[in-house]
């Protein structure tokens, strides 16, 4: 079986370059009370996920992980998690006598 070809939709063309750099923000194009509608932005989280802190790392270590693309600093807290288990660990280890 062959890949089907799509068709064109003709009432959402592709964009092209001149489209995008034509292209207005809603509350400057639109009626004040469509836009009143829209959501303006992402509403409150119901309980913050993370802490934000400030952490001093060694520049060759924020490289490596930099290195390794985006979300760079979620595999720094997942080894960071890994690590603090595995202390836990051996701390119970140690005191189970």
């Amino acid at each position: 079986m062959g890949k089907r070809a799509t068709k064109a939709d003709q009432g959402n063309p592709v964009w092209s370059e001149d489209d995008f750099r034509q292209a207005r923000p809603a509350f400057e194009v639109l009626p004040l009370d469509l836009v009143s509608m829209l959501p303006r932005k992402r509403g409150p989280q119901r309980e913050p996920a993370k802490k934000l802190v400030s952490l001093r790392l060694d520049p060759d270590v924020v490289a490596s992980f930099r290195a390794t693309g985006d979300g760079w600093q979620t595999r720094i807290n997942d080894v960071l998690k890994r690590k603090c288990a595995l202390a836990l660990e051996l701390l119970l280890w140690r005191n189970a006598d």
